[in-house]
Formats: structure tokens, C-alpha cells, sequence
């Protein structure tokens, strides 16, 4: 047990068509970052040949605005992702995309965690119900409501 509260530890793998990190989704991690919500343990981004391989890009001015997009993570690299999970992360997106890998700690949980532990309670489980299945189930409701 370490003297920090850590929260649970989540992984995302996202594609980007054409190679092409563009939108507000850094602004958003940056700010997610800045407010303690999540500290980013690692950030990958691999570009998908048409061949099939690929190649890490390095974080630097990625939409070529003359910028460092992504200054704040620069370097930022845990050992917890390595080059299998990479090369798998490559593998399920399309040849002349992109894919970025994230990891990062739900700083928000660590506290909570931690207190329960203070009491003798302990986490047994987590899990992760993904966003599609959400929406579908929202949806079956409302339209159940109808």
C-alpha cells in the first residue's frame, strides 16, 4: 500500500480518420488534467501505414499549426503501456488513420477509496459499461416511455 490515494487506473484507444488530431478533445484532457480530475499516465499516438504497420508519432505540433499541441504530456510515459499494447491498439484501426492510446488514473476515486479502506471496506470490483450499450438503453426507455 503506498502513503498516496490512487484512483482506479482506464485505458482509451481512439481513431483518428486521416491521421488527423483535430477538435476540441485536447483542450478537453488538458482541462480534465488541470482541474485533478484524471492524471495521464501515458499517451501514445501511432500512425496506421497502408501497409499495416505503423510508426509512433512524437507529441509535437500535430496539426501542423506551427504549435506544440500537446506540450503539458510531453514525455509523459509510465512503462504501464508497452509495445505489444501499442502495436494491438494499431492493429484495430484502418491503414492511413491514426490511434492514440491514453492511460490514466481517476484522481477523483483515490480519496474515496482510500477512506473506505480506513474503515476496513475494500473495492472487489469495478467494471466498465460501454458508452453504445448506455445510449441504447436510454434509448429503449424513452421510446418504452412513448
Amino acid at each position: 500500500m503506498t502513503d498516496r490515494d490512487v484512483g482506479p487506473i482506464d485505458y482509451l484507444a481512439v481513431e483518428f480518420p486521416g491521421a488527423r488530431l483535430e477538435g476540441d478533445g485536447l483542450a478537453a484532457l488538458v482541462d480534465l488534467t488541470d482541474r485533478g480530475i484524471i492524471r495521464i499516465l501515458d499517451l501514445v499516438v501511432a500512425k496506421v501505414e497502408e501497409d499495416g504497420t505503423f510508426a509512433v508519432v512524437t507529441l509535437a505540433d500535430l496539426d501542423g499549426d506551427g504549435s506544440l499541441d500537446l506540450a503539458v504530456f510531453e514525455g509523459v510515459q509510465s512503462g504501464l503501456l508497452d509495445p505489444d499494447d501499442v502495436a494491438q491498439s494499431a492493429a484495430l484501426v484502418k491503414p492511413g488513420n491514426a490511434v492514440g492510446l491514453l492511460l490514466y488514473e481517476n484522481t477523483w476515486a483515490g480519496p474515496f477509496v482510500s477512506a473506505m479502506r480506513d474503515v476496513g471496506a475494500e473495492v472487489i470490483a469495478s467494471g466498465r459499461i460501454p458508452a453504445a450499450d448506455v445510449a441504447a438503453a436510454l434509448d429503449a426507455l424513452e421510446a418504452a416511455e412513448s
